[in-house]
């Protein structure tokens, strides 16, 4: 596979995916078609928006009418099917592999505009984390970022191995597939087995 293809690819699927997950929010929450389509809208584009915005390229899903459509029948498609489809954790799991591309989509996009590794890094993350944060906001509910369960850990590591291949020559489609493999894997595990990282609890002083 040519590496603009599965770039291309990583990037449909986290736009697919974190979309499937915005609509499977809203209608988990009740809510109306239209609801669906916008909450499709933003978390399929949000972090890929905000990347864009920091490193100084076109708003991709601006330039590109296709994307929008597509979260929308996305949201069509989930808001007209039986709900017995999408029951248990199909949101988390659409969201751990939205996640994982995404984050390496991301970091790659960076690099192709410029970026240093260690802000298209920050890139990658960005633009795994930002539209599941957006999500959980307009849902009212707690943001995965605020909690211990291990999230934002997942995408850094597929950002980051994604370089590390890079820097050692392994080259992009092998770096990328590695990449999002092993933040998916983090992601995975974390949702099976509830895998968290240690809370601050502070210090108390004595006397």
């Amino acid at each position: 596979m040519e590496t603009q293809t599965l770039i291309r690819l990583l990037d449909l699927i986290g736009i697919g995916v974190f979309a499937l997950s915005g609509a499977l929010m809203a209608v988990r929450l009740r809510q109306t078609l239209v609801t669906a389509a916008f909450f499709a809208l933003v978390t399929g584009v949000g972090g890929g928006s905000v990347r864009d915005l920091l490193i100084g390229a076109p708003v991709f899903w601006v330039q590109d009418g296709a994307i929008a459509a597509v979260c929308i029948a996305i949201a069509l498609t989930v808001w007209v099917t039986p709900e017995r489809w999408w029951q248990g954790q199909l949101l988390e799991w659409a969201d751990a592999v939205g996640l994982a591309a995404y984050a390496v989509f991301g970091t790659a996009k960076a690099l192709a505009w410029g970026v240093p590794p260690v802000p298209a890094l920050l890139m990658g993350v960005i633009t795994g984390c930002v539209g599941g944060t957006i999500r959980d906001i307009l849902a009212g509910v707690p943001s995965i970022i605020v909690r211990p369960e291990v999230y934002v850990t997942a995408a850094a590591l597929a950002s980051g191995l994604f370089l590390l291949l890079i820097w050692l020559g392994a080259g992009t489609p092998v770096a990328a597939v590695v990449g999002a493999l092993a933040g998916f894997a983090l992601r995975g595990a974390a949702i099976h087995w509830s895998l968290a990282l240690p809370s601050y609890r502070g210090h108390r002083g004595e006397g």
